[in-house]
């Protein structure tokens, strides 16, 4: 149900008590006891409230001290160098606090964000890969402390290996394990020193990550032809962590850039309302979205991204603000066609709950789709080893590679795919939004939806157990189903949940692997009627499921 206040300016009673929360995080000590209270790694990384006692810095020494142990036995030898960032929610700040304590007591030489500053994502995924590419491929991982676009209430802390991406489930399980037992023992075994003695420590080396990713951009994007077009671009960083990255941007290549909210506030009390009464940063939400969609007229693109800068929300005169499905299904078209410098051979990446029209784009230009379960770590190997030219998640999330071919990130990279939206406006003249009216014209036009409500984890864990032969009826909405899935077709991983296919339509029900939510996807190329059907069916086998568990 909509909140009748979603896209309502935040009033003075929806605002976060900053000073509560962080004695909530600094006081109050997780309950073992309570699977929810202990360290639980989703698609990305461990989240929780220090109000409910699921991330507080006993949480962060433990996580931390176990991504120090995971580093020291790693099969491929312990990295030199981490690279720490964090977004600017209220909790990142105190956390980032807690694990540079944690590392420099371990005597882990540490790149951070001088003068405590914010990090955006994708500026350490590229970080990693530039410094491993130059110093060896072992050189250096990160940590990024941010719950992504969630509540301000929110924290979150997850580790990229390497390879720049977030760590697969055998290292996250391994760290997992690891932390709960530190906590058990009440972090007796954790070595960690105050926050100025860590900052004044040999190993912790104060950076600035702004330039090294300005200066690269444009080995990803087409800047010349932004400049050259004179386009016209309205951002909104929604007080995220690229706040400090445009301005530079628009400086360094000649863009025409106005950003209409520079304000970082850790209440985040400049947002809309979201669509279920509360306060989250979601680019891809028409709720948060409303103060910059309300100035669509005002430029010839605007975009926004979440507080860890890692997501895209694409604001066209055309359209309005794009359904995330819609600028995929774009993106994809425009860089099969214009990065001549591509091997053909490169497949294209995909969650299985994002929309089918992508796998009709790909089908029609005679390339391989790639369809993976969600959370963008699947794309990982694919982006690194230069097997896949692009992945995306329906979740607004989406990184490609260099012009050359090579990989930029293996993060979402919520930037790129902002001045991307600009460079197909400045090449063919046309916004995404009508290039995604052309291919709805020709594929057919989607609709396409996603449920959700909240789960308990014996809820959630009865999703990730759904079998197809729950699944009884030999059709969904009135037409056959041609595939039962719970492995991933693109690499075979079980995707922790269920998907229904038909012609016409599918669904998927799976857990949320960052909030305590199950979410059922829909999509028909009929109608919203047909739509409706396929989301109601797949509703009762949830309910089945659930009875059964």
């Amino acid at each position: 149900m909509i909140s009748e206040r979603a896209g309502q300016p935040v009033e003075a009673s929806d605002l976060i008590d900053v000073a509560a929360l962080e004695r909530d995080y600094y006081e109050k000590a997780p309950n073992l006891d309570a699977p929810e209270q202990r360290v639980r790694f989703g698609t990305g990384g461990h989240r929780g409230k220090a109000s409910e006692g699921s991330f507080n810095e006993a949480h962060i020494k433990a996580i931390t001290q176990a991504i120090v142990d995971w580093r020291r036995q790693a099969p491929d030898g312990e990295p030199e160098v981490l690279w720490l960032g964090k977004d600017t929610h209220a909790l990142s700040d105190a956390a980032q606090k807690t694990a540079l304590g944690v590392l420099a007591a371990n005597g882990v030489a540490t790149f951070v964000q001088r003068d405590n500053g914010v990090t955006p994502t994708p500026a350490v995924s590229r970080a990693i890969l530039a410094a491993n590419k130059s110093r060896g491929a072992n050189y250096s991982d990160g940590i990024i402390i941010t719950p992504s676009h969630n509540p301000p209430t929110d924290g979150g802390l997850k580790y990229n290996t390497t390879n720049g991406g977030g760590a697969d489930l055998d290292i996250t399980n391994w760290i997992e394990t690891r932390a709960n037992e530190y906590l058990q023992n009440g972090n007796r075994d954790v070595k960690f020193t105050s926050y100025q003695e860590a900052l004044a420590a040999p190993t912790t080396s104060q950076i600035d990550y702004v330039d090294d990713y300005v200066d690269d951009l444009a080995n990803v994007v087409d800047l010349d032809a932004i400049r050259a077009a004179k386009i016209r671009i309205g951002v909104d960083p929604l007080g995220g962590a690229a706040v400090g990255y445009w301005r530079p941007i628009a400086e360094k290549y000649g863009l025409d850039i106005t950003v209409v909210n520079d304000k970082i506030d850790p209440t985040f009390s400049f947002m809309s309302i979201d669509h279920d009464g509360k306060i989250r940063m979601d680019c891809s939400s028409p709720w948060a979205m409303r103060k910059l969609v309300a100035l669509k007229d005002k430029f010839d693109i605007a975009f926004a991204n979440d507080p860890d800068s890692d997501r895209h929300g694409i604001v066209t005169p055309s359209l309005g603000l794009m359904n995330p499905n819609h600028y995929l299904a774009v993106v994809v078209d425009y860089l099969i066609k214009n990065r001549p410098t591509w091997s053909s051979s490169l497949g294209i990446g995909k969650t299985l709950v994002s929309s089918a029209i992508i796998d009709r784009v790909v089908a029609d230009a005679g390339r391989k789709l790639i369809e993976v379960p969600v959370g963008f770590k699947w794309f990982v190997p694919g982006l690194f080893n230069g097997e896949i030219c692009f992945g995306g998640e329906e979740s607004a999330g989406a990184s490609f590679l260099r012009f050359d071919g090579s990989v930029w990130t293996t993060d979402k990279d919520g930037v790129i795919l902002n001045l991307l939206a600009a460079e197909i406006l400045a090449k063919t003249g046309k916004d995404p939004g009508t290039i995604y009216l052309e291919l709805a014209q020709k594929f057919g036009a989607p609709f396409y939806k996603r449920v959700e409500a909240p789960a308990t984890l014996a809820i959630k864990d009865a999703l990730k157990r759904m079998t197809p032969d729950q699944v009884t009826s030999e059709t969904l909405a009135g037409d056959a189903i041609i595939a039962r899935l719970t492995r991933a077709p693109g690499n075979g991983a079980e995707i922790g949940g269920l998907k229904i296919v038909t012609s016409n339509g599918w669904f998927a029900a799976r857990p949320s692997g960052t909030e305590m939510a199950y979410k059922i996807y829909g999509e028909s190329f009929k109608s919203e009627e047909h739509l409706e059907r396929i989301l109601a069916e797949a509703q009762e086998i949830v309910n089945a499921a659930l009875r059964d568990a």
